[in-house]
Formats: C-alpha cells, structure tokens, sequence
C-alpha cells in the first residue's frame, strides 16, 4: 500500500514539472525547475544568487527547492565593519549603522565596509528631543538621558533618566534646602530661589543685591553673604505752628510704638497703635479749639503719616491675613503675603476693597506685599470741611436739576477709611480699585446725593473733599459701592447740593408773599371803587386776579419735596401754566386797551367785556387743553412742579409769552414816543426836568403793566449771573406791588375813597375832609397826570 501512494506523488510530481516546463523559454530545458531557480539543461537546475540547494547550486532531483542564504548567520562574517548590523533580506542583504549611530552622509543603509562612516548622533540636537519639556536631555555616546535640571525632581512614580521622565520643581524654601541667612526671607521660584530682606530691613553686604541673589546649581552663590539689618520705622512727624497737647501725647506714643518694633511682638504693637487711634478720634481735646483749615491740614497729615507706620509695622508680620478692632470701632485690615496674581480682597466690617496684586506690589520687584485698610472715625476733625465737585459731575447735575448748581452741604455717613498699599505711587493706578463701604441708612432726599469722596491734600485750605477720579456704582440697604483710579482716604457723603441762592429763594417768597397783598387790594379796589369803574378798569381786575391765583399757587405748591411726580403735582403744573398764560393774555389787553387810549388819542372805546374775557380765559384754555393732550406727562419735574424740558415742551408757555411780550414792547416804545409828544403839546413852557421825571414814571409803570420785565427771562437771563437773576426777581416777585402804586396810589379817585374809608373808620365825615382841601386848587395849568388819565 505504502509502494502505491509513493509512485502516485512522483507521478503527479513529474506531471506538475512537465506542466511548469512548458513555460521555459530555452528548447531542451528541464521543465520541473521550481521557484528562484533557472534551468542548464534538460536534467539540471541552478539556483539564483542568493539561494541554494541542499545539493549545492546545481540540482538534478525534480524533488530539491531553491531556499533563501541567510548572509548575516554564521559562519559567513558579515561584510558591514564597526558600529554596525547585518540584516538579512530575501536574497541578499545590507547594512544599517547601530542605534544612537548614523552615516556621516545621512543614508539610511549601505553594503559594503568601505561604505561605513558611522559616528554617534546626538539626540538632543538633532531637532527632534526625545525628553518631556520638565526635563534636560543628556546625550551619551550611542544614546541618551532624561534629567531633572538643577532645582527639580522627578514627579513621584516617574523614573530619572528614560524619555517618559516628568519633573516638578522642588520648593527649597519649604523643604528648608535653602542657604538663606535668618535675617532674610527665602522666596521660592521656579527651578530656584532667592533670598531678599524682610520688610523694613536693608541689605548689610553690599557686594550683593537682595533682589537678584539665587542659588542654583550652575552658578554657586554664597548665600550666606546675604546679610540683612534693621531700618528706623517710619514714625510720625511734628507741624510747625501747631500747638497742641493732644496731638504731642499721640506723636510721642506712636514713636514709642515704632521704635521698640519687633518680628515676634509686632502683632501686639499693631494693636497698641490701633488702640492710640481710636483714643485720639474719641477725644480731640485741644484740637476742636484749632481753626478749620488747621485742623484740616492736621488731618491730611495724620492721615498719611499713619499710613507709613503702618506700612512699616506690617512688613514685620508673617504671612496671612490680620484684623485689629478697637472699643471705638476703629479698625485695621491686612493682607500680608507674597505676590500674587489676579485680584485680592482685603475688608472688614466698615470696608472691604478689591484690586489686583500687580497694583499692590507695584514696581518694586516681587517679594512681600502688604494691603491695608484702616477705618476710623474722623467726623469731628473734618468738620466743616469743604468739597470740590468735578467738572463732569458739575454737568450732570446741572443738567438733571435744569439749574445751576453752586454748593453743598455736606454730612460724613461713613468712618473715613484710608487704603495703603506696599506700591506707594497711588495716584494714577493702570488698573481701577473696588471700593464696598458701610454706612448708616439714609436715604436721600431731594437735591440730596450720596457720594464717594475722598479726602484730597489742600495747601490753601489744608485739605477738602474731592470725586475726581472716583463713581458711584450703586447703593441700597446701607453700603455702597464705588470704583476709584487711585488711592486715598475715602468715604460716603451727604451732599445737599445748592441749585438755587438761598438769599434768592428767600428774597422771592418775600417779594411773592408782598405782592400777594398788593394784589388784593387791588382786586377789592377795583371792584368797590365806582368811579374808576371803565373797560380799563375790568382789564386790570382780571390781570390781578390771575397773577394773584398763579403767584399763591406758586408760593404754597412749586417745591416737589416727595420727588415723585404725582396727581398733587401735575395739578399744580397745569394750574400755573393756565394762570401765568391768561395774566400774559390780560397784558396783551392791557396793551391794546393802552394803544386804543394814547395812539388812537381817546377814540373809541376798545372791546366789550365779553370780549375780553373770552379772549383773556379762552386763548390760554385752549393752549394748555392742547397741551395735556399731546404731553400730559410733561407736567411735573421731580424737584419742581411746573413744565419739564423734555422735548421743547416748554415752548407750550414760551411760545406764547414770548410773541406777547412782543408785541406788548413795540406797544410800550409807541406809547412812550406818543406820550413825549403829548407832553409838549399840552404845556410847551413845562421845565425839561418835570417833563422827564413825569416821562420816566410813566414808562416804568406800563414797562410793568405790559409784562416787558419778561424780557430779561427770555433773551438776556443767563441762569449762571447773580445780577440778571435779582434783576429779573425784583420785578416780576414784586409785580403785584407796582400794580398796586400805579393804579391805586397814584390814581386821585382811589386815593379820595381810601380817604373816605379811612374817615368812615374813625368816625370823621367826608364832607369836612372834602372842604378843607378843596381850597388849595390854582388857576394855572395842570400837567396831566398817568394817574389822572387812567394810563
């Protein structure tokens, strides 16, 4: 059996061989030549270069197969030389330089030994560094390192040396390999340190700069050599021409304090001196005697020599944050530590501020930085203190109360609180500071503003408050916020601003009140007194009547003092435009009746009552019905009730005067020519003095009768000029009293029946009053009188 399967595999054998022989070119070839192979003859084969046989390179066996050489395997010696390796390939081979080594050509391979140039490669050159960036690449000969650089350490669980090396950087200061002397600080950085004196103290050896001494292991430094001293704390110095023994007892205890400053009793000096502080607000002593602008200058000074010594003595204390509370409530916040970055915030229970490191370090270099803020209560040495507001809040304020604005009362409703910083150079700050400060409630009222002020040197006045520079960002529920681009002493006012001369307002309300009197008697005079009774008379009558309800109204409703715009004041904003608007209407009559009397020389008798009084009630009824339907919401202001700006609403009243006032002063100059000329006709021999006096009292009286005073309100008053301001005060408060003398006491028939009455009242008969001055009449001519003429 085993015979037949072994002539079945050669036959199939020869059958394969013969099917492959076909494919050979050569004629008389053997056509059983396997793969790699090529043929000689009909019974042979010869194997490629680079393969062989186990007969050797030629074969007769149909049987034999062509394997690859393997010419890197012993006992052939790889022809490849030093510092390289043979690698076999399927029929030859070639030669690769070790790793860590190249070909001095840059070639990958090569495959003779004459070829080889290859030499180390350094790994940490070539462009392509192998080792994390914590660490330090080290070339070696065929290889390389991964270290840790001086001042690092290898990351736990990561080993020192291999390319996944990661490092981190070791704190000397904490770890205590540092060589700082015990007079200095050590302050850690990256891969090293430094050692720099404390605060407050000097470098002793002066062959070395404390800000850029370091240690590290590529440059040795001694820092032993890093020697520092104590420096005199700052302390508090005396003003020339100042004497009191409050201020000498507080000079000398805080030069005790500083000067006997240690490290370890810092803590309990920083709390004397608050202690002193509190002591000094509570009792002024002597110093409440001192004049305002000296007491103002002490306190300028006080202010910032507190801040150096308390700069000073903070610079002695170990890192962290302190707070220092006296019975008085006087309080000292710190925030000692080293620089830092982003914002820090530094607050206690009167004040809490918010700034960046960099604006708290300053340019000093890096190293401790100390934020400070100290709040006490300064009410009674800054009293009657004086306040300087800055042009654009000066604007602003003008703008919103439609007024001039020309002081403040002010009332302190927090304790002062004064911001030091390790960086002295606070004037201009690159970034801005966030201020949150306590205070009593209080909320304002009208013309009442809080603010954030801060106490700002003065050399005239000593020092004042000042907002330059500062805004408010918003208050509620007793603190408010606020934002500054520079450091000082701040703290939250009350200011009552001024937008109105008190001596004005008073002068007005007495000029009002005055002429509501005359205005009176007017009405009464007009009324009871028959003869004077014409179309001139009515005028009259209606004119006061108005000016009488629009001055009460006035007087009794123009203030706002609740500051919100309600019924109670859109009422009395409509009621004034109404009443102000019909007496201007009347005086347009008053001039037309005028012109009908002097122009027109006694011709006709000017227009029927009813006439006049649809003219006089009805024109300004339909103005302000108008106006209350177009802008309802324009009556009313938050300080005043009368119309607001919004918009030209104002116009509504200004239109209308202003063409009346007019038109009533072309009237008052025709008239007044006209009346020159009548002068002269009616006593030519007349003496120029008595002819002028006569002239001018009556010009005076119908300028005030025609409303001209209005001039000086629509064209020439300017809000900012004292003068124009009384100017036009004085004749327009005081128009119900020069009603009064023109039409009642410089007319002969009402002075007659205020004789009359006046005898009634004492129980005389007019009859006998009458007798005695009838005798004193002459038989020259009269000069016709305004009075006498009804004018």
């Amino acid at each position: 059996m085993a015979g037949v399967l072994w002539d079945i595999g050669v036959a199939l054998c020869v059958l394969l061989s013969l099917s492959g022989a076909g494919t050979q070119s050569a004629p008389g070839c053997a056509l059983w030549c396997p793969r790699k192979s090529s043929c000689i003859n009909a019974t042979a084969c010869r194997c490629n270069p680079g393969f062989s046989s186990t007969s050797g390179e030629i074969f007769t066996n149909i049987l034999e197969s062509c394997d690859d050489i393997n010419e890197c395997a012993p006992p052939m010696a790889p022809p490849c030389g030093k510092l390289a390796d043979c690698v076999n390939t399927e029929g030859s081979f070639y030669c690769m330089c070790n790793p860590g080594y190249g070909l001095s050509s840059g070639a990958k391979t090569f495959r003779n030994e004459s070829e080889n140039t290859c030499q180390d490669v350094n790994e940490c050159t070539s462009g392509q560094n192998p080792c994390h960036n914590t660490t330090h690449c080290l070339n070696t000969v065929g290889s390389y390192e991964c270290r840790c650089r001086p001042g690092w350490t290898p990351a736990p669980g990561s080993p020192n040396g291999p390319n996944t090396t990661i490092c981190e950087d070791v704190d000397e200061c904490r770890s205590g390999q540092h060589q700082c002397h015990v007079s200095t600080v050590c302050i850690n950085s990256v891969g090293s340190y430094r050692c720099r004196c404390r605060q407050g103290w000097k470098l002793k050896t002066r062959s070395l700069n404390n800000q850029t001494a370091r240690t590290n292991q590529t440059k040795s430094v001694n820092q032993s050599s890093v020697v520092c001293e104590a420096t005199p704390f700052s302390t508090l110095t005396w003003l020339p021409g100042i004497d009191s023994q409050i201020l000498s007892w507080f000079f000398d205890k805080i030069q005790n304090l500083s000067s006997d400053v240690k490290p370890d009793s810092a803590k309990d000096t920083m709390q004397s001196l608050i202690n002193s502080v509190d002591e000094l607000m509570e009792t002024l002593g002597d110093m409440e005697t001192l004049p305002p602008h000296v007491r103002h200058r002490m306190a300028t000074h006080l202010l910032s020599g507190l801040e150096d010594v308390l700069r000073s003595i903070a610079g002695t204390l170990p890192e962290g944050p302190f707070t220092y509370r006296s019975p008085s409530k006087t309080e000292l916040s710190l925030m000692v530590q080293e620089r830092g970055t982003g914002n820090v915030t530094v607050g206690q229970s009167h004040a809490r501020v918010m700034l960046d490191w960099a604006v708290a370090a300053g340019d000093g270099g890096s190293g401790r930085t100390v934020v400070g803020v100290l709040s006490s209560n300064m009410t009674k040495l800054l009293a009657n203190a004086s306040f300087d507001m800055d042009p654009e809040t000066q604007k602003e304020l003008e703008e919103f109360y439609e007024s001039p604005v020309r002081g403040a009362r002010l009332r302190l409703l927090s304790p002062v609180n004064s911001v030091f910083l390790s960086n002295k150079n606070t004037k201009r700050l690159d970034s801005l500071v966030t201020f949150a400060f306590s205070h009593d409630v209080d909320t304002p009222k009208t013309r009442q503003e809080l603010i954030c002020a801060f106490w700002k040197n003065d050399s005239e006045r000593g020092g004042h408050w000042a907002t330059e520079g500062c805004r408010k960002l918003g208050s509620r529920n007793g603190s408010t916020t606020c934002q500054c681009n520079h450091l000082s002493s701040f703290a939250i006012l009350v200011a009552h601003y001024d937008v109105e001369d008190p001596k004005l307002a008073l002068f007005t309300k007495v000029g009002l009140s005055l002429s509501l009197i005359c205005l009176l008697l007017c009405i009464l005079t007009f009324l009871l007194v028959r003869p004077i009774q014409s179309s001139r008379t009515t005028v009259h009558l209606h004119l006061c009547i108005c000016l009488f309800v629009g001055s009460a109204v006035f007087l009794a409703g123009i203030e706002n003092e609740g500051g919100e715009v309600g019924l109670r004041c859109r009422l009395v904003a409509g009621l004034l435009h109404y009443c102000f608007l019909a007496a201007f209407c009347w005086m347009s009559l008053e001039g037309l009746e005028l012109y009908f009397l002097v122009v027109r020389v006694f011709r006709g008798q000017g227009l029927r009552t009813r006439w006049l009084c649809l003219i006089g009630y009805g024109v300004p009824l339909f103005i302000v019905a108008v106006s209350v339907a177009v802008k309802s919401q324009c009556y009313g202001h938050e300080l005043y009730c009368w119309l607001r700006r919004d918009g030209g609403f104002l116009w509504s009243f200004l239109g209308p005067v202003t063409v009346i006032v007019l038109c009533n002063s072309v009237i008052f100059v025709t008239t007044v020519w006209k009346l020159t000329q009548k002068f002269s006709e009616i006593n030519p021999d007349m003496k120029k003095l008595k002819k002028a006096r006569a002239l001018t009292v009556t010009a005076v009286a119908q300028l005030i009768v025609l409303g001209c005073t209005w001039v000086f309100g629509l064209v020439l008053f300017d809000p900012h000029s004292w003068v124009l301001a009384y100017v036009f005060s004085v004749l327009n408060c005081l128009q119900g009293v020069f009603l009064f003398v023109l039409h009642c006491l410089l007319n002969k028939k009402v002075r007659e029946e205020y004789r009359k009455w006046a005898c009634l009242v004492v129980g005389n008969k007019y009859s006998e009053f009458s007798s005695s001055s009838t005798g004193t009449g002459q038989q020259q001519t009269r000069v016709l009188r305004p009075s006498e003429s009804g004018m």
